[in-house]
C-alpha cells in the first residue's frame, strides 16, 4: 500500500544549526520511539525500528541512505526501505525534508514529506490510521529532540559558567597567596560547584502504535457512542409513554 505523508515540526535553534542537529543520525536516533541506529558509514546508515500494537509487536531492520544534503537551501533527501525480522512485511519510503525559519526568534520549522509504501500486517492498518501514526511519531520525536536540545544548551551553559568562574576564582586566589591573605569567601563562593544540567531524553524501546492512535480514536469515539446512547434511551423512553 502506497500513501503520501505531509508532517512538520519545529526546532527551538536557528537553521544553520538545526542543519548539524538533524544530520548527526546517531546522536537524535533515540528522540525517536522505537528507532535505534547500528552503524553509519558515510551517508549509509543501519538500524532497527520497533512497533508494537497491543499484543503485536514488529521489528524492521533496513537501510538509510542521504542522497541529497543541500546546505545553501537546507533540504535533505532520505531513501530508505526495511524489513519484518519475523515475517514478510516490508517497508520503504522517500523522504524530503526542507528547513526553514520558523514563527519564532531562533527557531525551524521542519516540514516533511514521505512516500511511503507498505505490504504485511502495517497495511492492514488503512490509509486513514497510517497519516495518524506518523503525526503522533514525529510530534513525539519533536518533543524528545526539543528536550535534548534543551539538555544540551544547559549542559553548555553550566560548563561556561564552571569555566569562568573557575579561572576568576583561581586568580583571587593566587593574588590573596601573594599578598600573604586567604582567599576572600566570594572566591570560594565562585568557585563552588553548579548544578548538573537535565539528563538526555530516555528512548521507549519500541512505538506504541496502541498508545498514539488507538487510545486518542477511543477518546474520540467514546463521547460521541456516549451521547448516542442517550439519545437512543431517550427515543425509547418517548415511545414507550406514547404506547
Amino acid at each position: 500500500m502506497a500513501i503520501e505523508l505531509d508532517n512538520s515540526f519545529t526546532v527551538p535553534v536557528p537553521p544553520e544549526q538545526a542543519w548539524d542537529v538533524l544530520l548527526d543520525v546517531e546522536r537524535i536516533a533515540p528522540c525517536m520511539p522505537g528507532a535505534s541506529v547500528t552503524s553509519v558509514e558515510g551517508d549509509e546508515i543501519e538500524g532497527q525500528v520497533k512497533v508494537k500494537l497491543g499484543p503485536l509487536s514488529l521489528t524492521y531492520k533496513g537501510t538509510a541512505k542521504f542522497t541529497d544534503k543541500d546546505q545553501a537551501a537546507h533540504i535533505i533527501s532520505i531513501e530508505a526501505s526495511g524489513k519484518e525480522t519475523r515475517g514478510s512485511g516490508t517497508a520503504s519510503a522517500s523522504v524530503q525534508a526542507s528547513l526553514t525559519p520558523g514563527g519564532g526568534a531562533g527557531q525551524t520549522l521542519v516540514s516533511i514529506h514521505t512516500s511511503l509504501n507498505v505490504t504485511g500486517k502495517p497495511a492492514q492498518f488503512g490509509r486513514s490510521l497510517l497519516p495518524e501514526v506518523s503525526g503522533k511519531l514525529i510530534q513525539q520525536f519533536a518533543t524528545n529532540l526539543e528536550a535534548m536540545i534543551n539538555a544540551d544548551t544547559a549542559a553548555g551553559a553550566t560548563e561556561a559558567v564552571e569555566t569562568g568562574t573557575g579561572d576568576a576564582g583561581a586568580s583571587q586566589g593566587d593574588a590573596g597567596a601573594g599578598s600573604g591573605q586567604a582567599p576572600t569567601d566570594s572566591a570560594v563562593t565562585a568557585t563552588a560547584p553548579v548544578s548538573p544540567a537535565a539528563p538526555a531524553v530516555k528512548q521507549e524501546e519500541s512505538l506504541n502504535a496502541f498508545k498514539f492512535v488507538v487510545v486518542p480514536i477511543l477518546k474520540r469515539v467514546l463521547p460521541v457512542a456516549a451521547v448516542g446512547a442517550a439519545i437512543a434511551v431517550i427515543f425509547r423512553r418517548l415511545r414507550s409513554r406514547k404506547s
